[in-house]
């Protein structure tokens, strides 16, 4: 059972009752200073990231970069020393902050700090990195309101914290031989539970995989056992001989357009109004904006209920956003350009239409030609109108559709249970975390056996819900 210490301090803060009585509270510009060396002259090209996902890393590192960050004037960025801690201005609500290994240049945006005495940095990155500690810095900032995804973690998030603000904050100061153990007492603990949360996610991940095989397996090939014959597509190899070998735009119209509905419609009727965030990568639509015609009426793209749609941009399109939209609820819509409007003929189902654009072969030959520039590129909307395959009759469409249905049921109940544990788990590191820093439980005589230090390999499972929490520089 967990030790608590003899006695405790009443300290009234957001996040924190209480902290053992020998401890102290001080303000974070009492415990360190702010590093404030510039890079001019230059000392360094080695450009260091922070995101909330994986910390402080070289930019090349950086997820989705690819390594690509022009070099602006180097001399508007600042100096990061190794062990100094990096908080995110913009986004430190959301975790964006950090223990840096190495040495190198950073934004602006980036507060180094470095400790005025003898503290162990590790300590107080536990603290920055604790959810109800960034919770608590909410009230403190000026920016976009953010949202909350299943496992709490705060998204949307731009919320610039001035250091006349954040300098002012009250932090728990243990004495230094505590710190220590409660780094060592949390690293290996942490280090559990990551363990279980990797587990976890390649579960997800395997499960997602099987959904995409699913879908695969009925849309280029069907489910029942049929007579074969070759398709003469390279990629796609036999299928059922009584299927048709159609390019889409057989089947379909690209961006269709709804002129005539819209020339019998006033311009102060609401319609609905789909950004690429409202639009998941499993194919579900948030109808919750409006917008008059007149505001809409030119420079979107438009569609009808009944459409699909496929974003054509990178890395939206590789990774599947679009939606059949049967489920619009307004007759005509309008939306980001980035979507590429399909209007299905009577020979195909807007679901069995949407579930194409949906299968690998489809997402991965159209990534294989897109153009345009790094983070720009996209997909034409000739590369769709003459994706070919095997297209069954409307009757057998509604079985395969059904079909798909039921498997993917069975996958995402399965997802969901898995996601659930890596919620709990969630919950359970940061209870371990919070309980261990503002001494909750007294770890001094804990025994910490031997381990394999893992760090969180966080987070997937945002599942492409546009998660904003990286660095914004502007």
């Amino acid at each position: 059972m967990d030790k608590e210490y003899a006695s405790y301090t009443a300290v009234d803060q957001k996040w924190v009752a209480q902290i053992p009585s020998h401890w102290e509270m001080k303000r974070l510009k009492g415990i360190f200073a702010m590093r404030k060396e510039r890079n001019n002259p230059i000392q360094t090209d080695f450009i260091l990231s922070l995101t909330a996902k994986q910390g402080v890393v070289p930019y090349a590192e950086k997820d989705g970069t690819g390594g690509n960050k022009p070099k602006d004037d180097l001399t508007q960025y600042n100096i990061c020393r190794e062990n100094d801690l990096l908080v995110n201005c913009m986004n430190v609500v959301s975790g964006a902050a950090g223990v840096s290994k190495y040495y190198g240049a950073i934004s602006p945006v980036y507060y180094a700090f470095y400790p005025r005495e003898d503290e162990n940095i590790w300590y107080y990155h536990y603290i920055f990195r604790l959810i109800t500690f960034q919770r608590s810095l909410i009230g403190l900032g000026k920016g976009i309101l953010m949202h909350e995804s299943d496992e709490g973690v705060l998204t949307s998030v731009r919320m610039r914290i001035s250091m006349n603000y954040l300098g002012n904050v009250m932090l728990p100061i243990p004495p230094r031989e505590e710190q220590d153990q409660i780094v060592r007492y949390l690293d290996w603990k942490v280090s559990e539970v990551n363990r279980l949360l990797a587990v976890k996610r390649k579960q997800v991940s395997a499960y997602k995989e099987l959904r995409k095989a699913v879908i695969d397996q009925g849309i280029l090939h069907g489910f029942r056992e049929s007579v074969k014959k070759d398709s003469g597509v390279y990629w796609l190899g036999e299928i059922p001989t009584e299927w048709e070998i159609l390019p889409l735009k057989r089947i379909c119209r690209a961006n269709a357009s709804i002129a005539d509905v819209v020339k019998t419609k006033d311009d102060s009727e609401l319609v609905t109004f789909l950004p690429m965030e409202n639009v998941t990568e499993t194919g579900t639509i948030d109808c919750s904006i409006k917008k008059k015609i007149s505001e809409v009426r030119t420079g979107f793209s438009s569609f009808a209920k009944g459409d699909v749609v496929v974003a054509k941009i990178t890395p939206c399109f590789e990774n599947g956003k679009g939606a059949c939209l049967d489920d619009l609820d307004t007759d005509i819509g309008f939306g980001t350009t980035e979507f590429i409007n399909l209007r299905p003929s009577d020979k195909v189902l807007s679901e069995y239409l949407y579930m194409i654009t949906m299968t690998r072969p489809f997402r991965k030959l159209g990534e294989e030609v897109m153009t345009g520039s790094a983070g720009q590129k996209r997909v034409s909307v000739n590369y769709i109108k003459n994706f070919t395959l095997g297209i069954p009759n409307v009757e057998e469409q509604k079985t395969i559709l059904a079909e798909i249905e039921r498997r993917l049921n069975q996958i995402d109940k399965a997802i969901e249970i898995e996601r659930e544990n890596i919620k709990n788990l969630q919950e359970l590191k940061a209870r371990i975390i919070s309980d261990a820093v503002t001494g909750r439980i007294d770890v001094r005589s804990v025994y910490i056996s031997e381990y394999d230090y893992i760090e969180d390999q966080s987070d997937e499972e945002a599942d492409g819900e546009y998660i904003e929490t990286e660095e914004q520089e502007d």
